[in-house]
């Protein structure tokens, strides 16, 4: 409010009434001149009172709209939510069985580390609650085409992929792993006696096992380093150098002169026409599979981490890749094969550790005295920090088709899917000088991948098939990949035996004393800290991070390559590609541990395992030992009568079928000729 003094405020009150004056002169003007223009009101006619009539037959109610709406309650966003203790939401839901904690935030001052304590005002200090993600990812696809392409007059059927043949080998690949059938835990329990399992049986698979897999494994209290198909490098290989997501595009230019030049399969003739350079093109493969999962846990930690029972750690990566790539090709496109299409199957891990202390084993603090006073958070209970991610791919893009040559550019893509699954997980909370307890500390860290591939494919020539130009056949060219990291932070050495001092503090807090010995608090870990900030677990910690990825493709592909009936083309150039498919599985956990010290009153058990398997497979069991070309020529049904056969002549080495014929069925809808 802006105060005035006497005279300002006069000479203001002078000018408003002036202004209103001279606003009163105008509309008195306007009005008098109106109203010198108004005709005179005629007088209504004039009736007795007795002679009005005067009737109310119906009901006043009042006014009544029909809109039925009606406000609602407050809720729980109107005004203050803790005034309508109902209307609150529910809390978020839980893993069933999960406890609940309560916190007792706590504060005790000394006067010198050996004096008495006295209550203070109790701080505001945060406890941690439990953590937990289920994450499940499932892609799946059937992309089984049938094509036939060109003027060759013939209908290619042979016998349908049976996709048993794929699942059994799944199964068998998928059954090599010692923990390929954990269920996902429910419970405080169900997590616990998981990780007990998980330890039993790896330490079992590495006593002894036989398959037919190439295998393996490496166990122990430690792993570090990178291991690539089960042999220690010093570099991680990169994805970069075996795959390209993103391929580049061929568009068309322009000249000095600002015309487009065309850069396609055509030339220009002397005549100016354009001459379009004979060739087909089959892509029945390139599909990318791709599973990407990272987790990264800094949910809690603490300086020093005090536990009464025991402390079991578990890491683990288990990989398998497993390819059936058992082709056949014609003799009379044998030459076509490439040698530089080779599968590529590399099984990667990498284990790492991070150590927050000093060459003394001591956490990075300050010097200078120790605590003179400390708060306790108590959670009554067990706190949890599980993340379970699932992540599965299951495709299959087995093709089946008859292609012969028009004369001109064609194209035909039966494949070239991608499926992606795709997580992150980032869990930050809370940190601690100091964190007792009661119970057990079960940490485990566990990436689980798999890849099955199964590439066998047919690639053969009807009778009397030929070209005078350029072939090329490309039948693998795969790439399984799995790639998997975990990163610990804490020493390894961190650990020792749980003193005296810290066993009587656990108890002291487990009987609601809240109060911290002396012998604590002169622990070297603690010294140049004013004060303790404390968490106190009664039951047990559960660190569980867990990821599994699997990826599935049949790609059984079966071509048969023919002559056009009426003109044979043999100046076209043929290029076949059945293979070029790429699983990918790529996984990180990044695990915070400890800051500092770990004392452990009970036992000790740390295990680290690595398990890469292989099964390449190029044995044709699946096809048997038949010419391809034997298998194309038994799996060409003439389209007429089968009584006519007789009366048909043969042309360029292949039968010409009837007039009567109608055209030849596309099933695949992506063929592309110019």
């Amino acid at each position: 409010m802006i105060t005035m003094d006497k005279i300002t405020e006069e000479i203001a009150h002078f000018i408003g009434m002036l202004q209103m004056n001279a606003e009163q002169a105008l509309l008195r003007h306007a009005y008098e001149e109106f109203d010198a223009r108004k005709s005179a009101d005629p007088e209504p006619d004039e009736q007795a009172p007795d002679d009005v009539p005067f009737e109310a037959p119906f009901e006043f109610l009042g006014f009544d709209p029909g809109v039925p709406y009606r406000s609602p309650g407050p809720g729980p966003m109107d005004g203050d939510p803790h005034r309508f203790p109902n209307m609150l939401p529910p809390p978020p839901p839980m893993v069933p069985d999960f406890p609940e904690f309560s916190v007792t935030p706590m504060v005790r001052i000394q006067d010198g580390v050996a004096s008495g304590a006295a209550a203070a005002v109790q701080p505001e200090l945060q406890p941690p609650g439990s953590v937990v993600t289920y994450i499940t990812q499932a892609i799946g696809l059937s992309d089984n085409d049938d094509f036939s392409v060109g003027g060759h007059g013939l209908s290619f059927s042979p016998e349908v992929v049976d996709t048993d043949a794929l699942l059994d080998a799944a199964e068998a690949a998928y059954a090599l792993s010692p923990i390929g059938g954990m269920e996902r835990p429910g419970s405080s329990a169900e997590m616990i006696e998981t990780v007990n399992t998980i330890a039993a049986r790896l330490e079992g698979f590495a006593a002894g096992n036989g398959s037919e897999f190439e295998i393996v494994i490496q166990q122990g209290e430690g792993i570090e380093g990178i291991f690539v198909n089960g042999e220690l490098v010093e570099e991680l290989p990169k994805l970069a150098d075996y795959h390209a997501f993103e391929k580049e595009d061929e568009e068309d230019e322009a000249d000095g002169n600002g015309t487009l030049e065309w850069t396609g399969n055509a030339t220009v003739g002397e005549d100016g026409s354009i001459v379009v350079e004979a060739s087909v093109t089959l892509t029945a493969g390139d599909n990318t599979l791709v599973n990407e999962a990272i987790v990264k846990n800094f949910w809690t930690a603490g300086t020093v981490t005090a536990v009464v029972g025991n402390h079991i750690e578990l890491n683990a990566i288990i990989q398998t890749n497993a390819i059936w790539d058992a082709d056949k090709i014609g003799s009379d496109i044998g030459d076509w094969a490439s040698d530089a299409a080779v599968n590529d199957v590399l099984n990667i891990a990498s284990f790492g550790r991070t150590d927050l202390t000093d060459d003394d084993g001591k956490a990075n603090a300050t010097e200078g005295g120790f605590p003179d006073f400390w708060a306790v958070t108590k959670i009554e209970g067990d706190l949890l920090m599980v993340n379970w991610l699932e992540q599965f791919i299951f495709k299959t893009d087995n093709d089946v088709g008859i292609l012969s040559s028009s004369g001109v550019t064609t194209n035909v893509i039966s494949g070239g899917n991608t499926g992606v699954n795709q997580s992150s997980v980032f869990d930050l909370g809370f940190s601690y000088d100091l964190i007792i307890i009661g119970g057990s500390i079960y940490d485990a860290s566990i990436i689980q991948q798999t890849n099955i591939l199964f590439d066998d494919d047919l690639v053969g020539s009807v009778n009397g098939f030929q070209t005078k130009g350029t072939g090329s056949a490309s039948t693998s060219g795969n790439l399984l990949w799995n790639e998997a990291a975990i990163h610990n932070i804490g020493g390894a050495d961190r650990f020792s035996v749980l003193p005296d001092a810290y066993r009587e503090t656990a108890e002291d807090l487990a009987d609601g004393k809240n109060t911290i010995s002396k012998g604590v608090l002169t622990d070297e870990a603690f010294a140049g800290l004013a004060g303790l900030n404390v968490l106190y677990i009664e039951g047990d910690i559960i660190n569980l991070q867990y990821i599994k990825q699997t990826s599935v493709l049949g790609d059984c592909d079966q071509v048969a390559l023919a002559m056009d009936e009426l003109k044979p083309h043999l100046d076209s150039d043929w290029t076949v590609s059945t293979g070029g498919n790429a699983l990918i599985n790529n996984a990180a956990i990044v695990n915070l541990d400890s800051f500092g010290k770990t004392y452990v009153g009970g036992e000790k058990y740390s295990q680290e395992t690595l398990i890469q398997a292989e099964l390449i497979s190029c044995e044709p069991d699946r096809l048997g030992g038949q010419d391809p070309n034997m298998l194309v020529n038994e799996a060409i049904a003439f389209l007429d009568n089968p009584m006519a056969e007789a009366d048909q002549q043969a042309a360029h080495g292949v039968y010409v079928p009837s007039a009567n014929d109608g055209p030849t069925d596309d099933g695949l809808q992506h063929v592309l000729g110019h």
